[in-house]
């Protein structure tokens, strides 16, 4: 209950670092000034999680028009985000979060043991969050047109 009362909408974004799929550092705190999309999913190559990225990735230029830093975080190794994101051509940085420590500081526990929940954060260029999507059974992905127009609502 701690971790979600944290990253509630109107609260500051927890700030991490992780390491992407070619073992670069990425870190919340050097995004500030940017409107930021966490899209944690549960695995790689998994089907539903599959569909979501490329989903994201048809979407791309959607995306890209608003300016937004859009990443996706799972529990995979940065090896697997790099197969992931090569087999599928996609464009956005994936994120290791190995441990699950983000996703427990983001209150993204899935139903699942072991699993993260399928979720979606959009946070302002302040670091505040202003959108939440927490799904703990995660059987269905969330719609690119409600993320695209929450990271437009956070702009202004």
């Amino acid at each position: 209950m701690a971790a979600q009362a944290k990253a509630a909408v109107s609260s500051v974004a927890p700030d991490f670092m992780l390491s992407d799929g070619d073992g670069k550092n990425w870190s919340l705190a050097d995004q500030h000034g940017k409107v930021v999309v966490l899209l944690f999913y549960p695995g790689d190559e998994t089907p539903v999680c599959t569909r979501q990225m490329c989903s994201v990735r048809d979407r791309w230029e959607d995306y890209a028009a608003t300016g937004a830093e859009v990443v996706g975080i799972s529990t995979n190794t940065v090896q697997s985000h790099k197969d992931f994101a090569e087999h599928h051509r996609l464009p956005l940085r994936l994120l290791a979060d190995v441990d699950r420590k983000v996703a427990d500081a983001y209150g993204a526990q899935s139903l699942i043991p072991g699993k993260v929940a399928r979720s979606v954060f959009v946070i302002d260029a302040g670091g505040v969050i202003r959108y939440r999507d927490v799904r703990p059974l995660g059987l269905f992905r969330p719609k690119d047109d409600e993320i695209i127009n929450a990271i437009r609502a956070a702009k202004k």
